[in-house]
């Protein structure tokens, strides 16, 4: 009996043809970057990764992508929740423009969030007027004041372009369609019966979100801040514009270029040093969150099976 031919390729040559795009695309490039590295040896990569200009800027992007990260999980679980479960004239429009920033280039919305937030700008130079003021942690380490102090200090800043916040909204506005389109259609699958049957026993808005609606999202909650983070964690071409050329809002991704195109500030193996120890905290946030995920999606179905 002749076996039935397959419109699409079988389980060998489809297995084959990922195996080389993702060496291609993905293990090739990678292994040249762990290769060049390996040049440098343990003493002098460890040198690199922890030199006082590489682990302000590396500390700094992690702050800078955390804080955006978890704004977007706010604002997205917001927008996510309005358009999954109301339907209104600009709806459409909305749904539309969440994904702007995965079309739109990052060098475009880096000049157009700098010249929105500068100081002569129209939202920058409105706050300025309004004497907008915020604080933000920089690490001195404990050498300044032993174990007795705080090893951070915090520095007050009065605009936004330049500025640490100018960084946390341009990560912001390229991560948050993560968050939005992982969490929009978990949102548009609930099934509300659940949320009616806890309301007729009497439970409040918050209760039936807490105890209903949240633990059925969690997972694409964590999902999203995980994609937000690592996006935020390798942004470039947004920041760049609205970061300037200073110390306090270097990111690591800068010290990269610099380290490539100054020949004074390091060579080209270490800012592959610099580019392994992103990818390394990438892979490790990514890691934890993907943990936290199954511990969550187990326990939720625990609580389901009793």
């Amino acid at each position: 009996m002749s076996r039935r031919a397959r419109v699409l390729p079988g389980l060998s040559l489809s297995l084959g043809v990922t195996v080389l795009y993702l060496s291609l695309v993905v293990l090739l490039p990678l292994s040249a970057l762990f290769l060049k590295t390996a040049e440098l040896g343990w003493e002098r990569f460890f040198g690199v990764i922890t030199s006082g200009w590489v682990a302000s800027a590396v500390r700094f992007t992690l702050g800078a992508s955390l804080v955006a990260a978890l704004l977007n999980v706010v604002v997205g679980l917001l927008i996510a929740w309005v358009l999954g479960r109301y339907t209104f004239p600009l709806a459409r429009v909305i749904d539309a423009v969440i994904d702007l920033p995965f079309a739109l280039p990052t060098a475009v919305a880096g000049i157009a969030l700098s010249t929105l937030y500068a100081e002569s700008g129209l939202l920058g130079g409105w706050l300025s007027g309004l004497g907008f003021r915020y604080p933000w942690p920089a690490w001195r380490g404990f050498a300044h004041g032993g174990w007795r102090e705080l090893p951070i200090e915090w520095t007050v800043y009065d605009r936004i372009s330049l500025a640490p916040l100018g960084v946390v909204i341009a990560m912001a506005f390229v991560g948050l369609p993560f968050v939005v389109r992982t969490v929009q259609p978990v949102i548009e699958d609930l099934s509300r019966d659940v949320e009616e049957a806890a309301a007729t026993l009497g439970a409040g808005r918050f209760q039936i979100f807490r105890a209903v609606v949240l633990p059925e999202l969690a997972p694409a909650l964590l999902t999203g801040f995980a994609l937000a983070l690592a996006r935020g964690l390798g942004e470039y071409g947004s920041v760049i514009f609205i970061s300037g050329n200073r110390p306090d809002t270097e990111i690591a991704s800068q010290v990269i270029i610099k380290m490539i195109e100054v020949n004074e500030t390091g060579t080209y193996a270490d800012a592959t040093a610099v580019a392994v120890l992103l990818l390394a905290a990438s892979f490790a946030l990514l890691l934890a969150i993907n943990l936290l995920q199954r511990a969550a999606a187990r326990a939720h179905a625990g609580r389901a099976a009793g």
